[in-house]
């Protein structure tokens, strides 16, 4: 049977100035813009020693996971250093909405973008009962 081996992209409508947007994410979070107006994130780059993983997750049409976002979607961004991440965004402006928080698996922590849509940044740690708290 054929099966899915991984995400090839994740793509999604603004509702309002699109390369807006894109300035935006390039600017706050890194995300280095190609000439067509996306980003191509390699995983030879990502230095985390979890081997590289990407998690797909569905939420229940009751679940408050996103809020205060409306969208029905959440994108999770890998980062190299969330607390230098995290005072870049602060030094730009940008609202941390929850965060951060360490968990078995890295620290986590939420901010919205300027259309209202919850983004979660993930420092990524091998799964470990000793991360909690770290």
């Amino acid at each position: 049977m054929a099966k899915v081996t991984g995400i090839g992209g994740v793509f999604f409508k603004s509702t309002g100035d699109g390369k807006a947007l894109a300035k935006w994410y390039q600017e706050h979070l890194g995300m280095p813009a190609e000439d067509w107006g996306g980003a191509i994130l390699k995983w030879p780059d990502d230095t985390a020693n979890d081997g590289g993983l990407t998690v797909w997750s569905l939420a229940g049409n009751d679940s408050k996971w996103f809020s205060p976002s409306e969208s029905s979607f959440m994108i999770n961004y890998r980062v190299d250093n969330l607390d230098e991440m995290l005072a870049q965004l602060r030094a730009g402006g940008v609202d941390v909405v929850k965060g951060p928080e360490s968990a078995e698996n890295g620290k986590f922590a939420w901010i919205m973008d300027p259309e209202g849509n919850k983004v979660e940044l993930w420092e990524p740690m091998v799964w470990d009962d000793k991360n909690k708290g770290a």
